[in-house]
């Protein structure tokens, strides 16, 4: 039995200036910090007492989260560059307004390999490969019980990835999800089923919304 927890960081300083994200590296805001230790007391609900492995990307806004779960289960936690959201490159911390007025969208027949306006900005082949591959990282490990904490355009590809879709059939799925969300996803030992057992959950949230 394996069971997967997977935790979009919350508000984090970005949101609230309204810039771009990607990997323009800001902090949770209060708010997020609140957010953050209520997927914490939910996550010790789910869990139990079962050991349990944390893995956050490195970005300070989800790793300031994963700190905060460590802290509630007394574990370390495993920071992963892989995990981090799409780039956006030069874009990156600029106004939102900025980014939506130069964005392109992907055309029908090249929706992995087109960077959306922004010359320096990450693929979505290029984003798929460096997730699914921490993901595949992650799970080959023995411990039954993992906490993973990401952002919410890469939850789409941490759950593409655990149901094994292939990469060429990523550029059209897309699982949104609020911030402070979390998503179980549970393999069986008997038929070896990947279930997504509920996707991008804030029912812990005081507000609903993340």
């Amino acid at each position: 039995m394996k069971n997967i927890y997977v935790v979009t960081h919350p508000q984090s300083v970005h949101h609230v200036e309204n810039r771009v994200g990607g990997w323009y590296d800001t902090e949770l805001t209060p708010h997020g910090r609140t957010d953050a230790r209520a997927a914490a007391a939910r996550l010790a609900t789910l869990v139990g007492g079962e050991p349990v492995e944390i893995f956050t990307s490195d970005l300070l806004r989800a790793s300031q989260t994963a700190e905060i779960i460590a802290e509630r289960f007394g574990q370390p936690m495993e920071t992963m560059r892989d995990l981090r959201e799409m780039s956006y490159g030069k874009a990156e911390g600029m106004p939102q307004q900025w980014l939506d007025e130069r964005q392109i969208p992907a055309p029908h027949h090249n929706r992995l390999d087109h960077r959306g306006g922004i010359a320096d900005g990450e693929t979505r082949r290029e984003f798929a490969e460096r997730v699914y591959r921490a993901v595949n990282m992650i799970i080959a490990r023995p411990c039954a019980t993992q906490i993973i904490v990401t952002h919410g355009f890469a939850l789409t590809f941490v759950i593409a990835a655990w149901i094994k879709m292939p990469i060429d059939s990523a550029g059209y799925v897309s699982f949104p999800a609020r911030s402070g969300s979390i998503t179980h996803l549970k393999e069986d030992d008997y038929w070896q089923n990947r279930a997504v057992v509920s996707l991008a959950d804030v029912s812990h949230l005081t507000n609903g919304d993340g």
